[in-house]
Formats: C-alpha cells, structure tokens, sequence
C-alpha cells in the first residue's frame, strides 16, 4: 500500500515537471487543498484542481525544465487516507550561456491522499525553506508564457 501512494505523489510530481496536465489533474481531488502561504501565497484553501494547473500553466512552461526531487517519504495511512511528508527541491531553470541560469526552492510538503478506486492527492501543503539563484526568473518564465500565449 504504502508503494502505491509513494508512486502516486512521484507520477503526480513527474507530471507537472513533463508538463502533462491532464495527468496531474486525473491525480487530485476536487476540490484540492492547496496551501503555499509559507511562500507568500495567502492562506490555503479549497480549489478546483483546474483552477491550480491554471495557475502553474502560466509560469512553469515558461521555465525551460523543472525537476522536483522528494524525500525521503514518511507515510501515515488511516483506511482509505494518508498523510506523506517529504523534503522537496524544487530546480527551475531557464537555459542560455554556460548552462543557463537557476532558480532552486527547498522545502517540505505535507500532502494528504485518500483512495477510492486508487489513491489521489487531496492536499499540498508547502513549508518553504529557502531558495538560492536568481529570484528573477519566476517574473521571466510568466512573460516568456505570456508571451507565446503558452497557458496551456
């Protein structure tokens, strides 16, 4: 069981990377909870998932890969839940000269999941802890998808 959660939180993280949203959407529940108000987002709250990819449709295209590495997982199950706690480096870079430029977040997430016919996440919690590169990056990654009306 718990290599069947492990699995759902890496194809989950696997598909926003590879840009695969209608994966990553076949993966939550609706509503979603999403909460990134340790990174200055304002509080967490229930959202279509739609609504979510969204959002990170019009900022991750924009980055020229994305990678989030996590874990190690702990894993609490209760029935048809779980909670799954893991580290996360979130790497976003942009290419160009000498390898282009990086922008790195670290923290750890809290996500719930629950199972009907299989296992889907519930929630994201993120506890931001720092981040090193160039803070530019985010602002660039939106123009360029603003740009090539990449939203989708």
């Amino acid at each position: 069981m718990t290599q069947d959660i492990k699995n759902t939180v890496q194809s989950f993280f696997a598909a926003i990377d590879a840009r695969d949203w209608a994966h990553a959407q076949e993966l939550m529940t609706d509503p979603f909870h999403l909460d990134y108000s340790s990174f200055g987002a304002g509080p967490g709250k229930d959202l279509d998932p739609a609504d979510i990819l969204n959002g990170w449709k019009a900022i991750l295209p924009g980055f020229d890969v994305t990678q989030h590495h996590l874990g190690p997982f702990n894993i609490d199950t209760h029935g048809d839940t779980a909670t799954v706690r893991a580290s996360v480096i979130a790497t976003h870079q942009i290419a160009g000269a000498q390898g282009g430029e990086i922008w790195t977040v670290y923290g750890d997430y809290t996500l719930k999941l629950v199972r009907n016919t299989g296992w889907k996440l519930s929630a994201n919690r993120f506890n931001f802890r720092f981040l090193t590169g160039n803070g530019e990056l985010p602002a660039r990654a939106q123009a360029r998808c603003a740009a090539q009306g990449d939203t989708v």
